[in-house]
Formats: C-alpha cells, sequence, structure tokens
C-alpha cells in the first residue's frame, strides 16, 4: 500500500511540474526561455520592467498582462520571459547579472520595453505599453509577429 502512495505522488508531483511549464507563466531564466523556444518554435515576448516602482510598468501588467484574454494568448503562442529591475525586490546576483546583460544587449533605455524575439534572440520587433486593454494589446502583437 505504502509503494502506491509514493508512485501517485511522485506521479503527481510530475505532472504538476508539466502542467506549470506548459501554463507558460513569466520566466526570469534566459536559458531555459531560450530552449523552450527551440523546442516548441514559438517567439520569446521579452518584458523589461522595473515591477516595483515603473508606473507605467504596472499599468501594463494590470491592463493587460494580469488579463485572461491576454494570458491565453501568450499560454497558446508566446513564451514569456522577465527581466526586472526592481528598487525594492531581492534578486540573486544572477538574475541581476543576466538582467543587465540583457538590457545592454537589446539597447534598453526605459521601461517598459516589450521585445518579440525568435529562440535565436534575434529581434522580431519592438513595443511598450499601449492603451486599450488586454484584446487591443494581443491584436497589437500580432501585427508585430505577421510583418
Amino acid at each position: 500500500m505504502q509503494k502506491y502512495f509514493w508512485l501517485f505522488f511522485i506521479l503527481g508531483f510530475l505532472l504538476s511540474c508539466q502542467k506549470e511549464l506548459a501554463s507558460n507563466t513569466w520566466s526570469e531564466d534566459w536559458v531555459s526561455v531560450t530552449t523552450l523556444a527551440q523546442e516548441t518554435q514559438k517567439p520569446i515576448l521579452i518584458n523589461f520592467t522595473g515591477s516595483d516602482w515603473c508606473v507605467w510598468c504596472k499599468r501594463l501588467d494590470k491592463e493587460v498582462f494580469s488579463q485572461k484574454t491576454f494570458q491565453q494568448y501568450a499560454q497558446d503562442n508566446l513564451i514569456l520571459f522577465k527581466a526586472d529591475f526592481p528598487s525594492k525586490i531581492p534578486q540573486s546576483k544572477e538574475i541581476k547579472d543576466q538582467n543587465a546583460s540583457l538590457q545592454k544587449k537589446y539597447k534598453i533605455k526605459g521601461y517598459p520595453t516589450i521585445m518579440l524575439v525568435n529562440a535565436e534572440g534575434e529581434v522580431i520587433a519592438r513595443t511598450g505599453y499601449q492603451k486599450g486593454g488586454a484584446s487591443a494589446y494581443v491584436r497589437h502583437l500580432e501585427s508585430l509577429l505577421t510583418k
């Protein structure tokens, strides 16, 4: 009986890990994001943000990124990566260094900057905050990706 308990426990854990990866949440690990983009052939949306201080970043998150319309579109069409530059939220040295390197590579001057790149990191498009909510933003992203 105890064998079955552990078997179901491990199976449940593996399924929850797979669901988490499939849910397409925001990742902060550039290597895993590029690997996933290569496997899925989906573009990467990079959100360069100051999540705890940037007014327009907070607005973009509230009006677009936290909405079901965007989340469903992203799950089906994008790999999400957040390069955060917070003022009060602690980050590891590795994350800070990784984000600074990406900021330099893509010549980011302001926040929010939204980049669409392919699995090799080549720029498809650059944008930022757009008014109109999640549906309008999804249409905006679709137009950028079809150019």
